[in-house]
C-alpha cells in the first residue's frame, strides 16, 4: 500500500470528523436511529424502553386507569369502563378482562395493536414477572410491571409520567395522591387503635365475596384504618363466604360493591339482625367510571380514601366530599360532573344531604393542605356531560383480559351510555345540569385537564397471570373476537 502524505492523512481525518458530526446532528433532530433508555421495573427486571413512546397497551385494569389519568392519547385500546369515562365514539379496539388466557393470546393482542410499550400494574409476584418475560420474548415489545399499592401511587404517577413524557402532569397528580394519603394517615393518628369500626366489604351481586386484608381489593379499607372483619379467615386474596358467617361477624358498617346487594341488605329479612342494617350503616361504593374501593384497585382509589375517611370517622373529618369528587373527576379523568351527577353518586354512599342549595357562582370548598401550583394554561374547556339516566351496574373488571374486537364504523349503543349507575337525586343548585363549581387557581387541585379524548384516537386494556391477589390461578391474554 502506497504511503499517504501528511496532508492527505489530515484531509482524511477531517472528512471522518465531518461525517461523525453529520450523523450526530441527524440523530439529534430525529433522522437517525431511535434512542432507548434502561428501565428497572417493580419486579427488578431490566427493560430497554424505546424513545419516543407513542402507543401503550395496558396489561391489566389497574394499568388502564394509570395510563388513562396520565396520557390517555397514548393508549392502544379501550375498555367499556374507560369508554364511559370519556372514550365513547373513539375508533379503537374494545378491550376487556376475563380469566383463563395465557401469554400466547396476550402476545397475539400485542401484535395486533402494535404498541411501543406494554404496562401491567398491580400485585408483583414471580408468576407475574415470568408472564411478562414470556410476552416480551414472543413479541419483542418491552413489558414492564408496576407496583401500584396505595403507598406507592405518588411515586408511580411521577415515574410513569416521566416514562410517558408527561412528567409535569405526573408530578402534579402525584402531589394530589400524597395529600390524599397524608390526610388519611393524619386522621388515624388521632384515633385510638381500639376505637376503629368493624367493616365488611361485599363484592358480587350477592355480596358474598369479600376482599381479605392484604389483598389489592381490600387495601383501601386497610389504609382507611378500619378493621376488616374478614381478616378472621385469612389474608391476601378474595374469598367466598356464607350468609351465616356474615351474620356471625355482625359488622358495624357494610359497604356493597353492587347495588343489588345494597338493596338486599335494606329490604331482605335475612339481614335484619345485622347491626349495620339496624343502625342504617349500609353504603354503596360509587363505581363510575371506575370504583372507589376497587374495580380495579388502582389510582381510582384515591378519591375513595377521602370518602372512607368521612364514612368511618365523621367526627374528625372536615373535607367536603362533593368538592373532592368535582375536582378529582375533572383533574384525573377529564370529566366535568354536574351537581346532579355528584348527588347521584354520593347519595347512597352515606354523604349527608346538602341543607341549603349553593348559588351558581359560589365556589365549593377545596381540599388538602398546601396549595398546588397550576400548570400553564390549565383551563377546562370541555362541555359538561349530559344529565345521567339509569344504567345497569358495571361488572367487576379485575380479572384477566377478554378478546379484542375492532370497533364498528358506528359506535355501539352502549358506548354512549351515561356514566352514572343510578338516577340523579335533586341537584345541589337551582339548575339540574349546572356544572359543579371548581375552586380557583389557588386550589390544591388546579391542574392541567386531560386532553380531549375525541381528538386523540387511542386508549387501554389486557391482563395478568391469575386473579389479582391470588397468584397462579390462571394466565391472561387477548385474542380477536
Amino acid at each position: 500500500m502506497p504511503l499517504r502524505s501528511p496532508a492527505a492523512r489530515l484531509q482524511r481525518k477531517r472528512r471522518g470528523a465531518a461525517l461523525v458530526l453529520i450523523l450526530l446532528t441527524a440523530m439529534c433532530i430525529g433522522l437517525g436511529p431511535a434512542r432507548a433508555a434502561d428501565f428497572t421495573d417493580a419486579a427488578g427486571r431490566r427493560v430497554v424502553l424505546p424513545e419516543p413512546i407513542g402507543r401503550v397497551m395496558a396489561a391489566s385494569p389497574t394499568a388502564e386507569v394509570l395510563i388513562f389519568v396520565l396520557a390517555p392519547q397514548k393508549l392502544a385500546g379501550l375498555s367499556p369502563a374507560a369508554r364511559r369515562g370519556g372514550g365513547a365514539g373513539r375508533r379503537v379496539p374494545v378491550l376487556g378482562w376475563r380469566p383463563g388466557m395465557g401469554p400466547a393470546s396476550m402476545a397475539a393482542t400485542v401484535r395486533l395493536l402494535h404498541p411501543d410499550l406494554v404496562i401491567d400494574a398491580g400485585l408483583v409476584t414471580p408468576e407475574r414477572a415470568a408472564f411478562a418475560d414470556q410476552v416480551q420474548q414472543l413479541t419483542g415489545i418491552p413489558y414492564i410491571l408496576v407496583d401500584d399499592s396505595v403507598a406507592r401511587i405518588p411515586a408511580i404517577l411521577r415515574g410513569i409520567g416521566t416514562v410517558l413524557d408527561v412528567s409535569e402532569r405526573g408530578r402534579h397528580l402525584g402531589r394530589y395522591a400524597e395529600q390524599a394519603i397524608n390526610a388519611m394517615r393524619g386522621t388515624l393518628l388521632i384515633r385510638p387503635a381500639d376505637n376503629r369500626p368493624h367493616v365488611y366489604y361485599g363484592r358480587r351481586a350477592d355480596g358474598l365475596e369479600t376482599a381479605l386484608p392484604g389483598s389489592p381489593e381490600g387495601e383501601a379499607i386497610n389504609e382507611a384504618g378500619a378493621i376488616n372483619v374478614a381478616g378472621a379467615i385469612g389474608r391476601g386474596h378474595l374469598a367466598a363466604i356464607t350468609p351465616a358467617l356474615l351474620l356471625a361477624w355482625n359488622p358495624e358498617i357494610i359497604i356493597a360493591e353492587r347495588r343489588s346487594f345494597y338493596e338486599a341488605l335494606r329490604r331482605n329479612r335475612v339481614w335484619r339482625g345485622l347491626a349495620a342494617v339496624r343502625n342504617k350503616r349500609v353504603y354503596l361504593a360509587p363505581s363510575s367510571p371506575f370504583g372507589w374501593i376497587d374495580d380495579p384497585p388502582g389510582v381510582n382509589r384515591l378519591i375513595g380514601l377521602y370518602w372512607l375517611s368521612g364514612l368511618f370517622y365523621p367526627d374528625t373529618t372536615q373535607q367536603d366530599l362533593r368538592a373532592a369528587t368535582c375536582e378529582f373527576y375533572d383533574n384525573f379523568y377529564g370529566i366535568k360532573l354536574t351537581n346532579g351527577q355528584i348527588e347521584a353518586m354520593v347519595r347512597s354512599a352515606g354523604v349527608p344531604a346538602v341543607e341549603a342549595p349553593r348559588g351558581l357562582g359560589e365556589p365549593l370548598l377545596g381540599l388538602g393542605s398546601a396549595p398546588l401550583s397550576p400548570l400553564p394554561g390549565a383551563v377546562t374547556t370541555s362541555p359538561p356531560p349530559p344529565a345521567p339516566t339509569p344504567v345497569a351496574p358495571a361488572t367487576p373488571s379485575n380479572g384477566p383480559m377478554s378478546p379484542v374486537a375492532p370497533l364498528p364504523s358506528t359506535p355501539p349503543a352502549t358506548s354512549t351510555a351515561p356514566m352514572l349507575p343510578s338516577a340523579p337525586a335533586p341537584p345541589v343548585t337551582s339548575t339540574a345540569a349546572a356544572t359543579c363549581t371548581l375552586p380557583g387557581a389557588n386550589s390544591p387541585l388546579a391542574m392541567q385537564p386531560l386532553p380531549d379524548a375525541s381528538a386523540t384516537g387511542i386508549v387501554p386494556g389486557v391482563a395478568p397471570p391469575g386473579r389479582r391477589g391470588v397468584p397462579g390461578l390462571g394466565s391472561p391474554g387477548t385474542t380477536l373476537r
